[in-house]
């Protein structure tokens, strides 16, 4: 079991990239884009398979409305320019990320909302209650999490946004809620790891290994660390790789 280390890992690539006002998305190539419930809405295809299959666990698609997922650089700018004029610069850097900056370029994200005839795009409502709390109770078991919750916004540098949820894969969505981390809090956290130290998470038919190598240290990624485990290996958009390691019980 062996890594092309040149060929195959991108700082910049994976599903728990590291978008935000400090580090801007910068992945030289765009996966797979595929539509979500049928709506012109996209995703990254392994994320928006996973949100099928949450909101038809639910049965929440006459419920909920798919909002705002993939969206291009130009398309970002045009939300940010516009929401300067119509709601000024103050409600936009709280609720509307800098155009290369946004989540929303990842294919990683999606924003939600309660259907109706009059869904506000820039926020949508999303409460705590009903289905809409169904689906935030089972999002992590999907791959998802709440990226911007009450409280976190010194972290992450977005207001509280109750309807947009980020896709970074299983178990990881299911270690961040558990413990409150946002993604900035969980890079970090994961940091404390290396290949000698794994972090060890165990659910009921799995046991996870993760850990971090730092840019230039790629070659700690190696086959006899892997040896008897399925893997998947995830830039972080910063200063190096996130290495999860998993197999059955």
């Amino acid at each position: 079991m062996r890594i092309n280390i040149a060929g195959e890992l991108s700082i910049h690539s994976g599903d728990l990239i590291l978008v935000n006002q400090k580090y801007p998305y910068a992945e030289e190539k765009q996966a797979e884009l595929v539509h979500v419930g049928g709506k012109y809405i996209l995703m990254k295809k392994l994320a928006a398979g996973q949100l099928n299959d949450l909101m038809e666990k639910i049965s929440s698609w006459d419920s909920i409305e798919p909002v705002s997922g993939w969206r291009s650089f130009a398309e970002q700018q045009k939300i940010w320019d516009d929401s300067i004029q119509e709601n000024g610069a103050e409600f936009t850097q709280k609720y509307v990320a800098v155009p290369g900056h946004s989540e929303h370029q990842t294919g990683l994200a999606i924003d939600l909302g309660v259907k109706s005839p009059d869904i506000d795009f820039i926020c949508p409502d999303f409460p705590y209650d009903g289905i809409c709390q169904e689906f935030r109770k089972r999002a992590a078991g999907f791959g998802f999490t709440e990226r911007y919750p009450k409280g976190k916004e010194l972290v992450t540098g977005i207001g509280h946004e109750p309807w947009h949820f980020r896709y970074v894969g299983i178990p990881h969505a299911e270690i961040m809620t558990k413990n409150g981390f946002v993604l900035e809090e969980y890079i970090e956290f994961l940091k404390e790891f290396s290949c000698e130290n794994n972090f060890v998470y165990e659910t009921e038919k799995f046991v996870f290994e993760i850990y971090f190598v730092p840019l230039g240290r790629e070659s700690e990624i190696s086959s006899v660390n892997l040896r008897n485990f399925e893997y998947s290996v995830s830039g972080n958009n910063a200063d190096g790789f996130i290495v999860t390691m998993w197999r059955s019980k």
